[in-house]
C-alpha cells in the first residue's frame, strides 16, 4: 500500500474535508466518495462534483506540465477526450455499492 501525502493546506485547516480517495486494486478502480456534503449545504451535489472534477483535471494537467513538460492546455484536451470516450464506451463497468461512512 502506497498512500499519498496529505496536502499541507489540508493538514493546517481544521475544517478540511476529504472528498475522495481512489485506488487501483485487484485490477480495478476502488473509490471512497464523500457524497452528500454539498447537498447538506443546500448546493447541487452533481454541479459541485463537476466543479471538483474540473479542478482535478487542471491539477493533473499542471502536474504533468511540471513533471514532463507537456502543455497543460494540451493535457486538458487529452483528458477531456479520454473522459468522453470512456463515458460513451466504458472499458470496464463501474460497479460496487454505497457504504455509508461514519461521522
Amino acid at each position: 500500500m502506497k498512500p499519498l501525502v496529505i496536502p499541507p493546506a489540508a493538514q493546517r485547516d481544521d475544517n478540511a474535508v476529504q472528498m475522495l480517495s481512489a485506488w487501483i486494486a485487484e485490477r480495478g478502480l476502488h473509490c471512497s466518495l464523500n457524497i452528500g456534503l454539498w447537498d447538506a449545504q443546500g448546493k447541487d451535489e452533481a454541479v459541485a462534483w463537476g466543479i471538483l472534477m474540473a479542478d482535478l483535471v487542471r491539477h493533473v494537467a499542471n502536474a504533468l506540465q511540471d513533471r514532463i513538460g507537456v502543455s497543460a492546455d494540451s493535457t486538458v484536451q487529452q483528458l477531456l477526450d479520454s473522459l468522453r470516450r470512456e463515458l460513451d464506451e466504458p472499458t470496464s463497468p463501474a460497479s460496487g455499492g454505497f457504504h455509508p461512512g461514519h461521522s
